[in-house]
């Protein structure tokens, strides 16, 4: 009875999901492109071995890049098929990999559109990242003998009792994958709760970054435009709601006129927004399309760019994280460690749970309970050089020291 009820009820959805799609589009036009891929209508592809990784968005598809080398380099007669959700997801895919792999829509969980996405790609494994568990997808893929693991694994508190509330339907999902690579022990432990077999804890391949040179190249050439003898605060990654409040807490921040204010917003479609809220408050801003340096009146720098954050952390002083100040459960605070700078969150940081309770135990992170705070903290940090160098010390050795992750997921696979 709930497999009937969940197949009628995105029977249901369809129209719903169309103008969802097109109401998306408004802001980012890729939400309608590759449209029927959505439903299962793909154009031809080269009949090759292929293993097939799901990254949903933005944070899943970087976090597959350094297995996706490494499964290129294991098996090199195989193409990689990346699948995504989101429009930036499917364009980081695309800066990050070129054609060296082969990208599309995830189908919609549909039984004729997940079929053929099995009958048309025929890959001979799959791998979802990190927790996207739709029960006729992998379903499809026992009846077309496709083993298919769940790897970098994780499952909020919040997200265990979401499930829980589906039974049936995860129980489902659950027994038709492979296996179950989490993140950490409690991660492990909530998949058990919900009907999971015996998941194995390999850790977080996100901590196996490899930053390219041309980050660090990038990151002096932003830190020379900002003004060499200025102080940086990054704001990465924000989320809508989160910017506002942080511009209010450093526009209050009279003592501090020395300090630059770097906010690179989440999505792209955000960014003249964002701009504008700076502006209203009569902060005096520059953006990072515009090239060139910035001006020493400048309080506020637009990071309106995508692909570039680390090079954004490899010039900063300090760095908040975004997607933490409101319930967004915070984004990668990993990257900002392993370039070595301090970070400060706010109190929620679910996406990143162990990873953000361990950079603070390590001393590499401080947490604050809303923007304001958070505000306060980092430009104090700004003026405290020592305590500023030990824990960017000590955001290197917890990213470092946590490295590793990826060998382990490599040998279960």
């Amino acid at each position: 009875m709930a497999r009937f009820a969940y197949a009628v009820l995105w029977w249901l959805a369809l129209p719903f999901i169309v103008l969802r799609l097109a109401w998306r589009s408004r802001k980012q036009p890729g939400y309608l492109e590759h449209l029927g891929e959505r439903f299962g209508s793909y154009a031809p592809v080269a009949d090759v071995p292929r293993i097939w990784i799901h990254a949903v968005s933005v944070g899943e598809t970087r976090a597959a890049a350094p297995l996706v080398e490494a499964l290129q380099a294991r098996h090199p007669d195989h193409r990689i098929l990346l699948t995504h959700m989101t429009p930036t997801g499917r364009a980081t895919s695309v800066e990050l990999f070129g054609d060296r792999v082969d990208r599309a829509w995830l189908p919609y969980d549909y039984g004729f559109a997940t079929r053929s996405f099995f009958a048309h790609f025929r890959p001979s494994s799959g791998v979802i990242l990190e927790t996207e568990l739709w029960p006729r997808l992998l379903e499809s893929a026992v009846r077309a003998n496709v083993p298919v693991k769940l790897a970098n694994a994780r499952l909020s508190e919040q997200s265990a009792r979401g499930y829980a509330r589906f039974a049936s339907l995860t129980r489902w999902a659950l027994a038709n994958l492979g296996g179950i690579a989490a993140q950490s022990r409690t991660d492990a432990d909530r998949f058990v709760a919900l009907g999971a077999a015996a998941p194995v804890v390999t850790g977080n391949i996100k901590f196996d970054l490899d930053v390219p040179e041309a980050m660090r190249t990038l990151g002096a050439r932003f830190r020379a435009s900002f003004g060499p003898a200025r102080r940086v605060i990054v704001a990465g990654s924000t989320r809508d709601g989160e910017e506002v409040l942080l511009l209010d807490a450093f526009a209050a921040a009279s003592a501090a006129p020395e300090a630059l204010l770097v906010i690179v917003p989440r999505h792209p479609q955000r960014f003249d927004e964002v701009a504008a809220l700076a502006t209203a408050r009569g902060l005096a801003i520059a953006r990072r399309s515009a090239e060139g340096g910035v001006a020493s009146g400048t309080r506020v720098v637009i990071g309106d760019s995508m692909g570039e954050m680390l090079a954004y952390y490899a010039a900063a002083d300090v760095v908040i994280m975004g997607g933490s100040l409101l319930d967004f459960g915070s984004q990668n605070l990993i990257e900002a460690c392993a370039m070595g700078k301090p970070v400060v969150v706010g109190p929620s940081t679910f996406n990143f749970e162990e990873a953000s309770k361990s950079a603070i135990a390590a001393g590499a992170a401080l947490r604050q309970r809303d923007a304001n705070d958070a505000m306060k903290a980092a430009l104090a940090l700004l003026h405290d050089d020592a305590k500023r160098a030990r824990m960017g010390e000590a955001a290197q050795a917890f990213a470092n020291a946590n490295r590793g992750a990826l060998a382990r997921l490599m040998g279960w696979l």
